[in-house]
């Protein structure tokens, strides 16, 4: 019998426009797998809500195969290791994958070569992305530091190829490795079950990804407006079936575009959105290090107030568990712990929030973002954290601080506080963006842990240091 092929999945749990899938069923039997390395990314394994959404996944994708006559074989540990020993075990001569560019993929794509026998080598594709990272590059060969330049050079190699349909048949091999139960795992929360709110909004997995998809496209050309307003439903939900690759940007490109070349300029605003992934991706590969470490040397002695400190203690989980006394941010805080998910605009605002009203630097927040969000993405993540800390290769002015009581009135967030912030659900609309301050604030609501201004003059004063 022909000797077998891997597919080594990671963040790319689809069969369809997956190139590692068409590639490796073109070529004769097939072993899908995918590997739980908390090893190899070490303390960037994936957080809480990111593994909810990994079992669910997983177990879609094992379902997708098996309607194709395969399977899925689960392991648990270090990736180079185990593919390289389920090679020698099957006799595999390929292992195919698509290229992912976190700093720790990259290091076990390159252990993965080394371990390998002179009979197997590992082939990697793209897909992942509309381009892969370092592709766009300057007139120079230089690769982009600058969203917009890239954007516009980007947007010139665009439209992206038609995806690919799924093969037609995955053929099984001669013999399966064994592999893990996924239960085994215990990647759901039980003690407690924190996670009861996440079913209520999310479908892992490519259907549910198709079903976000097609509701969006009805309504993609109000995208530009509806980001901003977090009391409607106008944006996608389509960010976590990117990150865990349930759906290729390539699909999404052209249903959102449709056949007509009119249509780019109505959902321009979405587009270039889906081109910041790539962006951010370029990033973390030009700058591994992104995720820990600012990119402006001078903002690197900002004088962060100390979370060792006890009040400062205080303020980050009341800013984490939504008890800010800032109607906007605590209800995207509260909408972050139910749903693992958080609206664009309101992501933004509860960010800039932390650091600047409360200077508490950007990594805490970012590690709390880690955990919660089921979209935690190390390029997307980082990047927009050092963007609204003006920290970033390519972010926001430090000065440009948010006012978060006027971003509320300003987007009529009031139903979206009404609906997470339950103690405020009596009060209309203007009193319900600063209850506070208009003397109808219910007890069962807490006062601002700090004044606007106070907290402006804190960080322009923590600013001036360092300018």
């Amino acid at each position: 019998m022909t000797k077998p092929n891997i597919i080594w999945f990671r963040r790319d749990l689809r069969l369809s426009d997956q190139a590692a899938v068409i590639a490796a069923a073109s070529e004769g039997p097939v072993i899908p797998v995918y590997i739980l390395d908390d090893e190899t990314p070490k303390h960037r394994k994936m957080g809480g809500a990111s593994r909810w959404w990994l079992h669910h996944s997983l177990a879609s994708l094992a379902q997708r195969l098996e309607e194709k006559g395969s399977r899925l074989i689960l392991r648990s540990g270090d990736s180079a290791e185990i593919l390289a020993n389920i090679a020698r075990q099957t006799g595999a001569i390929k292992i195919h994958a698509l290229r992912h560019y976190e700093p720790w993929w990259l290091n076990a794509e390159s252990h993965l070569q080394g371990a390998l026998d002179d009979e197997c080598e590992l082939v990697l594709h793209d897909g992942n992305y509309l381009q892969p990272a370092g592709a766009i590059t300057t007139g120079s060969g230089d690769p982009y530091k600058i969203y917009t330049p890239f954007w516009k050079a980007l947007r010139e190699t665009m439209p992206p190829p038609e995806p690919q349909p799924v093969p037609q048949q995955i053929n099984a091999p001669n013999s399966w490795p064994d592999g893990d139960d996924l239960n085994d795992w215990e990647l759901l929360p039980t003690k407690p079950n924190w996670a009861t709110g996440f079913a209520e909004n999310w479908k892992p997995g490519e259907d549910g990804a198709r079903v976000n998809l097609d509701a969006f496209v009805d309504i993609a050309k109000q995208y530009d407006e509806g980001r901003n307003l977090p009391s409607e439903q106008l944006v996608s939900r389509l960010s976590p079936h990117l990150h865990f690759g349930e759906i290729s940007p390539n699909h999404i490109w052209h249903r959102v575009t449709g056949k007509d070349p009119a249509a780019f300029k109505s959902v321009e605003t979405y587009l270039k959105e889906l081109v910041w992934r790539d962006y951010a991706q370029n990033v973390i590969y030009q700058c591994p290090q992104y995720g820990g470490e600012s990119y402006r040397e001078k903002m690197r002695d900002l004088p962060w107030r100390d979370l060792n400190d006890t009040d400062v203690q205080a303020d980050f989980e009341a800013w984490s568990q939504g008890k800010t006394g800032y109607p906007i941010v605590d209800a995207g805080m509260r909408e972050l712990w139910a749903t693992g998910w958080m609206h664009n605009r309101v992501r933004m605002i509860a960010s800039s929030f932390l650091i600047k009203h409360l200077l508490i630097d950007w990594r805490e927040g970012e590690k709390w973002f880690w955990d919660t969000l089921v979209d935690a993405d190390y390029g997307s993540n980082t990047v927009n954290w050092q963007w609204g800390a003006g920290t970033g290769v390519d972010s926001n002015m430090f000065v440009r601080i948010m006012a978060p009581l006027t971003q509320s009135e300003k987007f009529n967030a009031g139903d979206y506080i009404r609906k997470w912030v339950p103690e405020l659900v009596n009060l209309d609309d203007p009193y319900i963006h600063d209850p506070e301050e208009h003397g109808c604030r219910p007890n069962s609501y807490p006062t601002k842990i700090i004044a606007h201004k106070k907290g402006r003059q804190r960080a322009l004063d923590a600013y001036a240091k360092v300018k």
